[in-house]
């Protein structure tokens, strides 16, 4: 993904601090905007994804871009006996912990502040892997992808779940009235950063989704690759495995 595109245009750092920058400024209401933006259809999307995750081994589980942890949480519900949830900012991960709290979770469920570039966990350590809605925000993208690579175990598996564009014209007219005016309208509205919405929207428009990822996937090293469009195509689960 280009680089061009970070959620501070005329701010100072390159697009991992702003990013950074913007999800630690928009924590506080990021949950409830979620639902929001999404019209609530994203909590069905998770559920697919941890669907496909419990079908499969999972002891140990690594959620990238944990964000406030709703992943990392959802696969309390299973028998993993490790997961871990990793996210570059500290603002984001601060209400994933107060999530966990005085719960049965903490003893299997740990917050980190990493970056998905930079994996500080050795090799073949991680049955399955996810990231939602947060691949569009790496800043190498395949850089991102061959770490995660790296840190599964053989056989393991890469879950994606990420904004795409649906196929159908219809759709599409819906899709880009909902990107370029509602989302970065609800951001003016309810958040107290303003540019975050709008970047999140720019982001999605350009992100590579469907057979594009499918083939970058491939080229870092990825096998089986599944494309499983969500809602006609509003959003993409992707699936690929560590051979």
């Amino acid at each position: 993904m280009s680089e061009s595109i970070k959620p501070y245009k005329d701010g100072e750092g390159g697009k991992k601090d702003q990013v950074t920058q913007m999800f630690d400024n928009i924590s506080g209401n990021y949950d409830i905007l979620n639902r929001v933006i999404t019209f609530g259809m994203d909590v069905g999307w998770r559920k697919n994804v941890f669907k496909i995750i419990k079908s499969q081994k999972h002891d140990e589980i690594l959620d990238i871009a944990t964000g406030t942890g709703d992943m990392a949480i959802m696969y309390g519900q299973s028998d993993a006996k490790r997961i871990v949830g990793l996210d570059i900012s500290s603002g984001m991960l601060e209400v994933a912990k107060e999530k966990i709290k005085d719960t049965d979770l903490d003893s299997r469920i740990s917050f980190q502040i990493g970056d998905a570039e930079d994996l500080k966990f050795n090799a073949d350590t991680f049955d399955v892997a996810s990231v939602t809605y947060g691949i569009r925000n790496f800043e190498d993208l395949e850089k991102g992808l061959s770490e995660i690579l790296r840190v599964l175990k053989p056989n393991g598996s890469l879950v994606i779940l990420e904004t795409s564009v649906p196929k159908s014209w219809f759709l599409r007219q819906g899709y880009a009235i909902h990107t370029k005016v509602f989302l970065p309208l609800i951001g003016k509205l309810f958040s107290k950063d303003k540019r975050a919405y709008s970047y999140l929207s720019e982001s999605a428009n350009t992100f590579p989704y469907g057979e594009k990822l499918k083939v970058i996937l491939e080229k870092v090293g990825y096998k089986d690759v599944e494309v499983l469009p969500q809602a006609k195509g509003l959003s993409t689960i992707y699936v690929g495995k560590k051979s």
